[in-house]
């Protein structure tokens, strides 16, 4: 990459960044290409050079953060943090919280996911589900999830898990028993059993 292709690009990631930011705190519709090339400081004209029309920008922006948020996985599937470390923070990280994303802008990201053979559900089916896959395997084998469950049931637990603490009335009232909540997770409401499964929860 030559030095204009370089600065090309810094410009447009600066562009995504300051959209991304304006799309979080005021939703899409509130955020005009006027203010994004205000807060960038570009112009109009080089925002649209760049991504030809406001909905493109947006698209755009949605694949942009969706790879944010996938770095942040993937540094924690890399990470040396315990297994029920690792699962709690897929469970309860205020990134991915729908919460902390502006109502408006939460639903252009449902819209693109649900269009056909979108990005998100690409992203999700070649780098999450393998990493996942193989995240509950390992728990598998250290004796953390009982051997007796599919994959797809324990996927199916932890996507319950997670979209309900997505919403804004459960995240504030839920937060602060995120320990007690790890702990249902792992254990249920019949509490801790005797078993190689239970004896590892123990370190929670």
């Amino acid at each position: 990459m030559d030095g204009f292709e370089r600065r090309r690009e810094l410009k447009k990631r600066n562009i995504l960044d300051t959209a991304l930011n304006l799309f979080l705190t005021h939703g899409v519709q509130k955020v005009s290409i006027a203010e994004i090339a205000s807060k960038a400081a570009v112009s109009q004209v080089t925002i649209y050079n760049y991504f030809e029309s406001k909905d493109n920008l947006v698209h755009e922006v949605i694949i942009y953060y969706v790879d944010q948020v996938w770095k942040d996985y993937e540094q924690l599937f890399n990470s040396s943090l315990p297994f029920y470390e690792k699962v709690k923070q897929i469970i309860f990280n205020k990134k991915e919280i729908a919460a902390h994303i502006h109502e408006d802008f939460y639903r252009y990201i449902m819209k693109e996911y649900a269009k056909e053979k979108n990005y998100i559900e690409k992203l999700f089916n070649e780098k999450v589900l393998p990493r996942l896959i193989e995240l509950f395997n390992q728990g598998k084998k250290q004796g953390y999830i009982d051997p007796g469950l599919s994959i797809e049931v324990i996927l199916l637990y932890i996507q319950m898990f997670k979209e309900f603490f997505q919403r804004k009335d459960v995240y504030q009232v839920a937060l602060p028993l995120t320990e007690e909540l790890t702990t249902l997770f792992f254990y249920g409401m019949y509490g801790k059993r005797d078993g190689k499964v239970m004896k590892n929860c123990k370190r929670l």
